[in-house]
């Protein structure tokens, strides 16, 4: 296991910063199926012959960060494909932004793979997975019943939602005030939709990934979620790369640390993978 406390200054990112930034185009799409998900895709200009691509799965929205959260990754997206040449698809999963649906675990996840699926019918065979918060768990998920995801990098990943799921009818409230579920009469069964918390777990799903890369990025000052929940993501992986981001909070997606260590190990990825 690589384990590394980053200090107050930024990491060294592997690469060369003083290339020119390629042009690239931002488009907003649907990835097919149903419920209808929001999503916007990212690729330069010139896209190189089977160039990386980037599934970025958000994580649970909040009242004190309200909008669209696809877009709130629009910025990395961009300096993604701007100075490393990869391809972007991040969606909005049901129940959020402009998406369609009422939110579940168990469709959340199918979102997820649906987005895999969309990048695979758009050419791209080299596809990795990043994922924020409940995002994060998501990719964990979601690569270990893939066996062609190349590999995850995820952030601040809940190991498990036990503390929803124990107390099923204040959560489904919690996804009324936040807007993830907006149909009165949705769902059919508290009880079946609350038993998906417990049977999706991305503590049980973690060793499935096997030997494929995975970059666990984690803040030590995090109360939502305890960096001890990466900690144990990554004792059930034969050579996980865990870094503790001193000092960061449970927004670790937005500290400057932990996104020159994604870029760093993105473009090592592309090398690499």
């Amino acid at each position: 296991m690589k384990l590394e406390i980053a200090a107050t200054g930024l990491p060294p990112v592997a690469g060369d910063n003083s290339r020119r930034p390629l042009p690239v185009t931002t488009t907003e799409t649907r990835v097919g199926g149903e419920p209808h998900l929001e999503a916007f895709f990212v690729q330069p200009d010139r896209t190189a012959a089977n160039a990386p691509a980037l599934l970025l799965c958000h994580g649970f929205p909040s009242k004190q960060r309200p909008g669209i959260p696809s877009r709130s990754y629009e910025q990395f997206a961009e300096r993604l494909a701007e100075e490393q040449g990869w391809l972007v698809l991040a969606v909005s999963l049901r129940g959020c932004g402009q998406s369609e649906g009422q939110f579940s675990m168990e469709g959340w996840l199918n979102d997820v793979r649906r987005s895999v699926a969309h990048l695979r019918n758009e050419g791209s065979q080299r596809i990795w997975l990043v994922g924020s918060t409940t995002g994060g768990s998501l990719a964990i998920m979601a690569a270990a019943q893939d066996p062609e995801i190349r590999g995850i990098a995820v952030m601040a990943p809940r190991a498990d939602f036990d503390d929803w799921a124990s107390d099923p009818r204040r959560f489904l409230q919690h996804c009324r005030n936040v807007g993830v579920v907006k149909d009165e009469s949705y769902p059919d069964s508290v009880q079946q939709w609350s038993q998906q918390l417990r049977k999706h777990r991305a503590i049980d799903f973690v060793e499935s990934i096997g030997s494929r890369p995975m970059l666990i990025l984690h803040g030590t000052n995090d109360r939502q979620v305890p960096p001890d929940d990466a900690r144990q993501l990554a004792s059930l992986h034969p050579n996980p790369e865990l870094r503790l981001v001193n000092g960061a909070d449970h927004r670790i997606r937005h500290d400057p640390r932990a996104v020159a260590v994604l870029m760093g190990w993105l473009e090592q990825q592309a090398i690499e993978g």
